[in-house]
């Protein structure tokens, strides 16, 4: 009988673990895959212009991203240009660019007319 105490608490101990283990996986799951859960759908007519004014910026390209509210400018716009590399593009609330790391200058090392020197 006592031998049967313990493999019924072994049991139910068991079990407790893998519930929690169970509800663990969900809650990460649920909280997304290492993403940043709090950045803003950027959508409207702002991002549009975020959009015109960074392509205008990278001398064209192909817009791949954008973000509402990053911590390195209001707008964030990923080009990529026709070279292939990939330049993100930060620009304040009115739509002035603040910087744009990876952003590659030209063979010539000249500024394009947009460029702020950075």
């Amino acid at each position: 009988m006592y031998a049967n105490t313990i493999n019924v608490k072994s049991l139910l101990i068991a079990a407790a673990v893998a519930l929690l283990l169970l509800v663990g996986a969900g809650v990460a799951f649920a909280t997304g895959s290492g993403s940043d859960s709090s950045e803003q759908q950027a959508t409207g007519p702002g991002i549009e212009k975020a959009k015109s004014v960074a392509l205008d910026h990278t001398n064209g390209g192909r817009v791949t991203g954008t973000e509402i509210g990053d911590e390195e400018g209001y707008y964030e716009v990923e080009v990529i240009r026709d070279d292939g590399s990939q330049v993100d593009v930060h620009l304040d609330r009115d739509f002035n660019v603040l910087s744009t790391p990876a952003d590659h200058e030209s063979s010539n090392d000249q500024d394009g007319p947009n460029d702020s020197g950075d």
